[in-house]
């Protein structure tokens, strides 16, 4: 059985575009490699940095919601751990209430329709 899980990474501020969406892919990759499903991603683009990390203080903020086993969390964790380009990140189980809070939140961020 699957469970559903957020992870949350930070890329470093020094890359281009395209090396920092190379970064995102291949994550994402991994993770529909290995079984998974991509429930929900979000880019939360270039965020300032709470304290320094590795002398940066800004870097690419990315959220991927997933579905997986649980061995598969390991695995992606020592991925993240290898990769230079990856300054931080944290993936945490979703439980049935922190999954329907998600999808509520994503319910409302749907356009809402002007009426003139």
């Amino acid at each position: 059985m699957s469970n559903q899980y957020e992870t949350v990474f930070i890329v470093t501020p020094v890359l281009s575009e395209a090396q920092m969406k190379e970064a995102v892919l291949k994550f994402r990759t991994l993770i529909t490699e290995e079984g998974g499903e991509i429930v929900h991603e979000e880019d939360w683009g270039l965020r300032k940095l709470a304290y320094p990390i590795q002398k940066k203080s800004t870097g690419f903020y990315n959220l991927i919601e997933f579905k997986a086993n649980a061995e598969f969390i390991a695995k992606l964790e020592t991925e993240y751990r290898r990769d230079e380009r990856i300054i931080r990140f944290l993936t945490m189980k979703m439980d049935k209430y922190s999954v329907e809070y998600a999808e509520k939140k994503r319910g409302k961020k749907q356009p809402e329709k002007k009426e003139d």
